[in-house]
């Protein structure tokens, strides 16, 4: 199996990193149960280290912590981060395959966990009650219910806890630009959004494959199913085409994530119900209008085969909140991937590389101003470099929410769970959520957690 490279993202000295990190990191707090002087860098250990983990822990944490453990259950991902650790930093961090030596270290302050989804919760569960402050990728949890075990857990510890989601924090600032007009009212009142996330693979049937050495494929499964590694390459020309139940390709099996509803959902839902101040609650109604599913399901929404990638490629989900205002997930749209806003007023559509639409064209003579940014940010402007990173650090020493807090994301990702329980049910669904609950009906109900592989069970 082919993994990735190891890629060094940067370029200046170590010098200079200590120069750029102390411009935010002034004074943390204490390490816990240590006697380092509050002037240090916070120590991090780093949870995962496969392909996502090169941008979030190899390149936007290094210039304000010390990683001083790396973790993986795959050895070549572990190897390839120790080393590239070791390259940047000039001390080579410690390696483990279990995360819990990185939890029991009493001189680590902070985790990155940078996982498959179906792990998120159980680890940043024990990581909070261990007294670690939380950075954790994008989409946080696999169901409803962890998400209101990790609010809840989050509220008990009183810790710090960064969901990835950028942005946020980043991309050019547009995603901000566009709250912001909202707030001033360029569109009046907002009757409508749709959030249009992209479709998903298929894969042709994948045969079973032995399991790489490196691979400690048990404990990469965790609390999911035991199934067999499963392993095929396709190759055309010079290009060559991988499918696997593991690493990357878990996106793509409801039995560790949930596909594209909640790959990207977790990035633009946050946002629209940031936008439309919906992010302290959730819709009250979920109709599924269409989805496309690569295999049949049963009349339990259960795949009936384990050999194909098995999670939605196309769907359209009305969500209909309490004030009648309609949000729409969907898998295509003719404005492309993105949000679209519709008003009383008027109508613009905001992605990672553009905003149009007249309110938009009209910035150009009447702008939104940095002050009207600052203030949905919660009072300033984000950094011009590792925004997302930065608003973290500078909360773990404040002990303030921070921008992508674990309570707002468990409302998103809320929304995008429900939209895939409707359509694997493929019926409506009523919510309540205030009680945080599928209403009448208990097959549905059911699906808002899942039955975890003994041995891997969250602590609730």
């Amino acid at each position: 199996m082919k993994y990735p490279t190891r890629r060094v993202f940067i370029k200046t000295s170590s010098a200079a990193f200590a120069a750029g990190a102390m411009s935010v990191w002034v004074n943390p707090r204490p390490s816990l149960g240590d006697s380092r002087s509050p002037n240090d860098r916070p120590l991090m250990g780093c949870i995962g280290t496969g392909s996502r983990w090169w941008a979030v822990g190899g390149h936007e944490a290094i210039p304000f912590a010390d990683i001083v453990a790396v973790c993986d259950v795959d050895q070549h991902h572990l190897h390839a981060a120790r080393d590239h650790i070791k390259n940047v930093q000039g001390k080579q961090p410690d390696a483990y395959e279990n995360y819990r030596k990185v939890l029991e270290r009493k001189d680590i302050d902070v985790v990155t966990i940078v996982t498959p989804d179906h792990w998120h919760a159980k680890i940043a569960i024990e990581a909070m009650r261990a007294g670690k402050d939380v950075y954790c990728e994008k989409p946080l949890t696999l169901t409803i219910e962890e998400g209101k075990l990790i609010s809840k857990v989050q509220k008990e510890t009183n810790r710090v806890f960064q969901v990835g989601t950028q942005q946020r924090s980043e991309m050019g600032l547009r995603f901000l630009r566009a709250i912001a007009m909202i707030r001033d009212g360029r569109i009046g009142e907002v009757k409508q959004v749709t959030c249009d996330i992209g479709n998903a693979p298929t894969s042709p049937v994948i045969p079973v494959a032995d399991v790489p050495k490196e691979l400690n494929w048990d404990m990469w499964l965790g609390q999911a199913p035991y199934q067999d590694f499963r392993y095929l390459e396709q190759k055309s020309g010079d290009r060559v085409r991988r499918f696997t139940r593991a690493h990357y390709e878990f996106r793509w099996w409801y039995e560790y994530s949930g596909g594209r509803m909640t790959d990207w959902g977790a990035h633009h839902v946050d946002i629209a119900i940031w936008a439309i101040g919906m992010d302290t609650t959730g819709p009250r109604k979920i109709t599924p209008i269409e989805a496309t599913f690569p295999v049949p399901l049963d009349k339990n929404g259960m795949p009936t085969r384990d050999d194909q990638y098995n999670c939605p490629t196309a769907f359209k989900i009305r969500n209909e909140y309490g004030n009648g205002l309609i949000l729409n997930i969907v898998d295509d749209s003719p404005d492309g991937n993105g949000i679209l806003f519709e008003g009383t007023e008027g109508r613009f559509h905001v992605s990672r590389g553009r905003m149009k639409g007249t309110p938009a064209e009209e910035l150009n003579g009447n702008p939104i101003t940095d002050d009207q940014i600052a203030a949905v940010y919660g009072g300033k402007l984000p950094p011009p470099d590792h925004a997302h990173m930065a608003n973290f650090f500078d909360c773990v020493r404040s002990r303030n929410l921070p921008i992508s807090d674990v309570h707002t994301h468990h409302r998103a990702l809320t929304t995008c769970h429900l939209a895939n329980i409707a359509i694997r049910l493929g019926r409506e669904l009523q919510w309540d959520p205030t009680a945080e609950q599928i209403v009448g009906d208990d097959q549905a109900r059911r699906m808002q957690g899942r039955e975890q592989r003994k041995g891997y069970e969250i602590e609730s």
